[in-house]
């Protein structure tokens, strides 16, 4: 059967709803990058596409990274003097600092809030944060319940467990004629936000659903992967599958009712690049084009010097608190979702498939991965040392030990730091980092001595053809 939305197998509508009520179905569990909730999402899975489960233990070197350990939850809360539970991990898995190491102790209310997060500019909601690598605890709260706590004794629990297990993550690869493969990437690690990420689950989970039906020309492979170690990890244990991957895309947050937005790939005229601009052209709708940078999600992985896959990301909103309030938050909730922006959203990623089929004869090499000829060797020109995905940054002390917390004061240098390690392939000079980045080229110039510090970057000596 020739692949076009004409000849699904049931209604738009029908698709429409189906994702909702899986929306509705993942929405109430606690994941993480490990643990029982990724298991029991994936199985949920597997009741609608044929999902393989794979388990890469604890202490599995991945690159500069290790698998960390597991984390698991059933309960956790503070309760006052009187015995009220004043925060509930049961009210909202967002209560609890992900990753929280076990607690059962009474403390003060000032030794208390050293442990709690919330933020001040939303004071209705609760904020999701992390602390995979930095053995802590926490809870995340509302920051109007906060200024509602007493000056008084609080009993505190978390019935956790942070021990060594593994690292789960989900593959399909629907089978075409060719070994060349398109990669739909998506993301399983977020506990209960709806945009960020269940939108990309759902959409991913129908596309993979439906396009098994059809004779394809590539084959695609289809990953629910924990975001950035997840994506770190699939790629260790499968390198050699990454040279049939010819075009990329990465779900996330395209469940929102805000218009698409498309992130390049890192060479920025790739075909999945020409594709996605097409296809939304075609669609007589507001869109917005952005050029490729070195963080956001898993596209900066498949991105990365080591390989420099044509892996793009169409979403709505850009995950970005600065610009979508609901990022990270509470507020990103089944209310937040449109099934009109659902069904959109699937629709556009299936012909955009169907348009990469329509041009599979014409395809050559790809010669985006040549890169230029250098001639100046009066510039400064670096090699990432670990080019090969991201360096894990928090043990060379380079990254916050909070995700999901935000310092506008380090903004520009973590983000000089992303440009130097993702361009510094021996083809970019400082000054081409400069232009590309819009960073002054003297904090590119301070990013880069930093990393040469710590043994990330190193100066290539012979820039000459």
């Amino acid at each position: 059967m020739s692949l076009n939305l004409t000849n699904l197998t049931c209604s738009l509508d029908e698709i429409k709803d189906e994702m909702y009520s899986l929306m509705e179905n993942l929405f109430p569990i606690c994941r993480s990058i490990t643990g029982n909730g990724v298991r029991q999402t994936l199985e949920i899975l597997q009741n609608l596409i044929p999902l393989s489960q794979y388990e890469i233990p604890t202490g599995t070197k991945v690159f500069d990274w290790i698998v960390p350990k597991e984390w698991n939850i059933n309960d956790a809360y503070i309760s006052d003097s009187s015995g009220k539970k004043v925060v509930d991990f049961k009210d909202s898995n967002l209560h609890i600092l992900n990753y929280s190491i076990p607690q059962d102790t009474e403390m003060s209310f000032d030794e208390l809030k050293k442990h709690l997060f919330s933020i001040p500019e939303q004071p209705d909601d609760i904020p999701y944060v992390t602390s995979y690598y930095n053995e802590n605890w926490g809870f995340c709260l509302e920051h109007n319940r906060l200024l509602k706590m007493k000056n008084e004794m609080y009993k505190v629990v978390v019935d956790s467990k942070l021990e060594n297990g593994f690292l789960t993550y989900g593959e399909f690869l629907i089978k075409g004629e060719s070994k060349d493969e398109i990669l739909i990437s998506t993301y399983v690690c977020h506990p209960s936000m709806c945009n960020d990420n269940l939108s990309g689950i759902v959409v991913a989970t129908a596309l993979a659903k439906y396009l098994k039906n059809f004779n394809l020309k590539y084959s695609i492979r289809f990953l629910f992967i924990p975001e950035t170690i997840g994506a770190i990890t699939w790629i260790s244990q499968n390198e050699e599958k990454m040279k049939n991957i010819k075009h990329g895309l990465v779900l996330t947050c395209i469940g929102d009712r805000g218009k698409f937005v498309y992130k390049k790939t890192r060479m920025g005229n790739a075909e999945i690049d020409n594709t996605v601009i097409k296809i939304l052209q075609k669609s007589n709708s507001d869109f917005e084009i952005i050029d490729f940078y070195p963080w956001g999600s898993d596209e900066r992985q498949f991105s990365s010097p080591g390989f420099n896959l044509p892996v793009g990301s169409l979403m709505r909103s850009i995950p970005n608190r600065e610009i979508t309030k609901e990022y990270h938050t509470s507020a990103d909730n089944l209310d937040f979702m449109s099934k009109k922006s659902l069904l959109d959203s699937f629709e556009k990623y299936f012909l955009i498939i169907e348009e990469l089929e329509k041009n599979f004869e014409e395809q050559k090499s790809n010669s985006n991965n040549s890169q230029k000829k250098l001639i100046h060797n009066q510039e400064d020109y670096y090699l990432n040392i670990n080019p090969k995905c991201e360096p894990q940054l928090g043990k060379y002390q380079l990254y916050e030990n909070f995700g999901g917390q935000y310092d506008t004061e380090k903004k520009y240098m973590k983000n000089a730091i992303f440009w130097v390690l993702n361009l510094s392939d021996g083809f970019h000079s400082l000054k081409e980092i400069s232009k590309r980045s819009n960073l002054e080229l003297k904090l590119v110039q301070t990013a880069t001595k930093l990393l040469e510090t710590k043994k990330l970057v190193m100066r290539k000596t012979n820039v000459n053809p």
